[in-house]
């Protein structure tokens, strides 16, 4: 039996993640590269590389592998649906609509790739969108997310709720614009 790499963006994603959190344990420095802090200097192009690569950071190994179990769960479906371009255009859409709103509205900082996670959650609920159909799966996911998510605000938890609703919501929008298209 051969080992595939059945899903390029999803692995690439997942071994950079462990990288630079592999990195930043013997050099912690680094990980400010990968932390969109709420303040920007329009003059720091690292600012601006900030604004995406925040989602390749994470706290420490709970938060990595919290993500990735569900990123290598739903990845590689997504991504043979709609293609390795599409999904990456998605994930940086969604990373960069995160950081920005995060700098605009949000006096913390903001790294890892919960945002992804929802996005891909939403987006794998819309799997069998069909014109003029929409599936109860979506509806009853979208409820469920936003209840827990809308709850999960008033905790003191460390936890960016923000980026996991802007994140579900990214992957609607996402699910409706393709409308159940193929790669």
């Amino acid at each position: 039996m051969q080992l595939q790499y059945n899903s390029p963006v999803v692995l690439t994603y997942t071994f950079v993640c462990t990288v630079v959190l592999l990195i930043s344990s013997f050099m912690p420095p680094v990980m400010s590269l990968f932390t969109v802090y709420p303040t920007m200097s329009l003059t720091n192009p690292v600012d601006y590389f900030r604004l995406f690569s925040h989602a390749i950071g994470h706290g420490d190994w709970s938060h990595l592998f919290g993500n990735f179990t569900l990123i290598l769960l739903l990845g590689p479906m997504l991504e043979e649906k709609y293609g390795s371009a599409n999904l990456l255009t998605m994930m940086f859409l969604t990373a960069l609509i995160t950081g920005i709103l995060n700098v605009i509205f949000f006096s913390s900082g903001l790294l890892g790739a919960s945002g992804i996670v929802f996005m891909m959650i939403l987006l794998s609920s819309m799997t069998n969108l069909r014109q003029g159909r929409l599936p109860l799966t979506f509806l009853l996911v979208v409820v469920l997310f936003l209840g827990k998510e809308i709850v999960n605000i008033f905790q003191n938890n460390n936890i960016s709720e923000f980026a996991h609703i802007v994140g579900g919501i990214c992957g609607a929008v996402f699910g409706f614009m393709e409308g159940g298209s193929r790669k």
